[in-house]
């Protein structure tokens, strides 16, 4: 067997080399698109008319067909097509047919050659199948409605195929139309207030029980520790059911208590509703029960353990409490894991759905994933409201993305740290 030089073995690694990068980016260009399609997919559905969501052939960009009349662009919708045309396939000319034009765009593999092709029906083996074939229009005339508001809506015209025109029209009036149908601007400062009071909770109480059982002795800290984090393996539906209750009958002692119906009754900021004191439909529901957090607790600990002692023991011989220290030395030394733990903390509580959904009765409680959820109803979607609320909720998400999305990768990384 011949052997291979130095310079054959350098070009084969080099060639082993690219190929698996080559691999690499296609492997990872592919889990990308099928991560951002979902995306782009919500945006356009956010952009079309209640008419064109549902279509034989998905459409990316929202277009309208519209005929020009005296000097006007009418919007219309095609109601009837009749086509004579050319079988490219036999070259023979069919007049008359009526089969329904199914596609006049290009095909997705080749977006420079423009077919037109119909569905007929074809008998093979005994069964009836449908069987496209690829036609070239000759001349075409259909009868359009035209649905543009004026005094011309509703009209059916008879035009030539060639009179008919395509443009894109993103309906921008979807975002005003689902801005209005709901409360929005009562769902984002619901939603804005109470992701960012958990949010500030969860990192203050994180922090101060992470300071604990990183750097207090006390009997029995790494048990308590463990019983802690325990709480990490019982699912919410377990919790959910006993907080309910507490929370639906403690207005009712906190009133035998005080002799009085105060925790119990709505209370109004001037003209606004804001809840009952406490108990269900309130403030201190949808906040109270979120403001511990174990993982956060367990993600502090990891990284103040890292923090050398040296720096708190100088702190100590200048005469530093244990709490002048924690402020003082152990939360500025600590920035991007507490960065880290906001950024969580805000995304979970902005998105946070089903225990808003059974804590609160009145639209004006409700947060915005509650408030989107009513699009969708029983019988009938408003799918182009829904994508278009869904998206307007999304802005405050992608504004902490990205400006904390150089910390995901640190808080992954601290949250596998082993103490």
């Amino acid at each position: 067997m011949k052997s291979l030089t130095a310079k054959e073995s350098k070009a084969r690694k080099k060639r082993k080399g690219l190929f698996k990068k080559f691999f690499l980016y296609a492997l990872l260009s592919f889990f990308g698109i099928s991560m951002v399609t979902p995306f782009f997919w919500t945006l356009s559905t956010s952009l079309k008319e209640p008419g064109n969501i549902f279509t034989s052939t998905p459409e990316w960009i929202p277009r309208a067909k519209f005929i020009e009349r005296e000097g006007k662009k009418l919007d219309i919708r095609v109601k009837e097509e009749n086509a004579t045309f050319k079988v490219l396939a036999t070259g023979k000319i069919r007049i008359g047919r009526k089969n329904r034009i199914y596609s006049e765009r290009p095909e997705w593999w080749n977006p420079f050659l423009k077919k037109y092709y119909v569905l007929e029906k074809r008998k093979e083996e005994g069964k009836e199948k449908p069987k496209r074939i690829y036609v070239k229009i000759l001349k075409e005339k259909a009868k359009v409605e035209i649905i543009q508001e004026g005094p011309d809506k509703g009209k059916v015209l008879e035009v030539p195929s060639n009179a008919i025109k395509e443009r894109v029209n993103p309906a921008w009036k979807n975002y005003l139309e689902a801005w209005r149908a709901i409360p929005f601007a009562r769902g984002y400062i619901n939603s804005l207030f109470v992701s960012i009071t958990i949010t500030l909770g969860q990192v203050f109480t994180s922090a101060l029980a992470a300071y604990a059982f990183a750097r207090l002795s006390f009997p029995g800290r790494d048990k308590l520790f463990l019983g802690y984090l325990g709480t990490m393996m019982i699912p919410g539906a377990v919790t959910m059911i006993p907080v309910f209750i507490l929370l639906r009958k403690l207005p009712e002692v906190l009133n035998w208590i005080f002799h009085t119906d105060f925790w119990s009754t709505t209370q109004y900021l001037g003209p606004y509703m804001v809840g009952t004191p406490i108990g269900i439909d309130s403030y201190f529901a949808l906040i109270g029960p979120l403001l511990f957090s174990a993982y956060g607790t367990f993600m502090l600990r990891q990284f103040f353990m890292t923090i050398p002692r040296d720096l708190e023991d100088a702190a100590r011989i200048d005469g530093s409490g244990p709490f002048g220290t924690f402020f003082r030395i152990i939360l500025p030394l600590s920035k991007p894991a507490l960065a880290t733990l906001t950024i969580f903390t805000f995304m979970n509580s902005w998105r946070s759905f089903l225990w808003p959904l059974i804590i609160t009765n009145s639209m004006e409680m409700k947060t915005i994933p509650v408030m989107i959820a009513s699009f969708q109803g029983l019988y009938i979607t408003d799918w182009h409201l829904l994508m278009a609320a869904s998206l307007i909720a999304l802005v405050p998400m992608l504004i902490v993305f990205i400006i904390g999305q150089r910390f995901f990768v640190e808080g992954i990384r601290l949250g596998a740290i082993k103490g």
